[in-house]
Formats: structure tokens, C-alpha cells, sequence
């Protein structure tokens, strides 16, 4: 019993070292509205947080920029939603399965340093090697 209890204890702790050292914190299910948003809501990659830098990795056909897509701030009492929204469609016929990454710092944002950041686009998943997508 006490070799199953030790392993899970370490990852905790490990988790919450590498949350601290982050500063900033991400949360999910933040569910702001984005109605009255222009662009389309786009899917992503991944998205990741330090204390000032917000990184996102989205779908590309071979020309997607920063400019075509839009950072929208919704503030939640103690939560910052960032909502992006792509405003200009990437027509270019050279798809990127790995995505783009796009960055932003808060202070573009508008987001004070270390704040409490959440996502409120969907995700897309990559199937597995090997395995066939669901249809």
C-alpha cells in the first residue's frame, strides 16, 4: 500500500511545483458567451501559460498569421477568459498538421502578470498513430 501512495503524492507535488513556478493558472469550462464576437470561434491545438505569456497552436493551411486571429478578454471575478476568434480564413493549400503557434504577452492582453487565465475554445484532438477517426 505505501509503494502505491508515494508515487501518486510525488506527482502531486511535482504538479503543483510546476504550477507555481508558472504564475499564471489555467482553468476550464469558463463559459463566457461569444455571441456578438466577430470571426468564427477557432478550435486549437494546445495552449499553454507562463506569468506573462499566453501560447496557442492553431490549425493552418499554410498562411495563417497572428492577424488572422483575435484574442477577445472576458473577465470572470478572479478568472481572465481568453476567447480567439479568427477573423481572416487561411485559403492557402498548404496544410500544417502540427498547427502555428501564436503568441501574446499579457501586457498586449491587457492582462496584469501572474493572473488566472482560462480558454474558452474548443480543442481539437489529433487521432492517435495508427488509429482510424471515428465517422
Amino acid at each position: 500500500m505505501r509503494r502505491l501512495l508515494a508515487p501518486r503524492a510525488l506527482a502531486c507535488c511535482a504538479l503543483a511545483a510546476v504550477a507555481g513556478l508558472a504564475g499564471a493558472c489555467a482553468t476550464r469550462d469558463p463559459g463566457v458567451s461569444t455571441a456578438g464576437m466577430p470571426g468564427q470561434l477557432e478550435p486549437i491545438h494546445a495552449a499553454a501559460f507562463t506569468r506573462d505569456l499566453a501560447v496557442f497552436r492553431v490549425s493552418s493551411n499554410g498562411c495563417t498569421s497572428k492577424a488572422d486571429v483575435k484574442p477577445f478578454i472576458t473577465r470572470l471575478r478572479d478568472t481572465t477568459v481568453i476567447t480567439l476568434r479568427r477573423l481572416d480564413e487561411d485559403r492557402c493549400d498548404r496544410p500544417d498538421v502540427e498547427g502555428v503557434q501564436l503568441e501574446w504577452t499579457f501586457e498586449e492582453l491587457g492582462i496584469a502578470p501572474g493572473s488566472s487565465v482560462s480558454v474558452n475554445n474548443p480543442y481539437l484532438m489529433r487521432p492517435t498513430e495508427g488509429t482510424q477517426p471515428h465517422s
